[in-house]
């Protein structure tokens, strides 16, 4: 599939292998469960161990695990607002389920799985987590390079996968991939024009 605009500046064309509508979706949302459960998961095991527990250094001390309860956004943005991020979760949710009707690219389809479920992870601490729905708190246990966050936030699951899925959304933005599969190409002028 080759389109072109009428100035010739801009084509589109498929990239390499692209996936039906059916595979790219099923991608999405099982890496989304995936995620969700892992980060629920790790966060009930940092509960169990790290509940009224010293940071547990790891790693040579590359990470530390060190439990917070977060009431605000990333890097504790907002704690006064607590009610909001989970309607903004709610939302960012759902638009990616609406703009996955058109996928067909599985590196979109990881980007946004990644990123679903990330939004998922924290929204369930946001719905059932104390102190109560739409105010609860999310688990944060890791503490990258020193313990109580004091070289880089603590975060967890959910927050990494936002994290790369994002990037990986930028990236693929950047380089033109579409997430139907296509790639967007400028025509260089030609030597000697204009």
């Amino acid at each position: 599939m080759t389109r072109t605009r009428s100035d010739d500046e801009v084509t589109v064309r498929p990239v390499g292998r692209t996936a039906t509508a059916r595979v790219a979706i099923g991608i999405m949302v099982g890496l989304a469960v995936v995620m969700v459960a892992i980060d629920q998961w790790t966060k009930q095991l940092a509960l169990d161990a790290l509940t009224d527990a010293p940071p547990k250094r790891i790693l040579g001390g590359l990470i530390y695990l060190d439990l917070t309860f977060n009431k605000g956004a990333a890097f504790s943005f907002g704690e006064g607002f607590t009610f909001v991020f989970p309607v903004i979760a709610i939302v960012i949710s759902a638009a990616i389920l609406w703009f996955a009707r058109g996928l067909r690219s599985w590196p979109w389809a990881l980007a946004m799985g990644l990123i679903l479920g990330g939004a998922v992870g924290n929204l369930v601490d946001r719905l059932f987590r104390e102190p109560g729905p739409f105010r609860g708190q999310v688990v944060d246990f890791i503490s990258a390079f020193a313990a109580g966050g004091e070289k880089f936030a603590i975060f967890n699951i959910a927050d990494s996968c936002l994290s790369v899925g994002v990037v990986l959304a930028i990236g693929l933005e950047l380089f033109g991939l579409r997430r139907d599969g296509t790639r967007e190409t400028r025509k260089q002028p030609e030597a000697g024009t204009g």
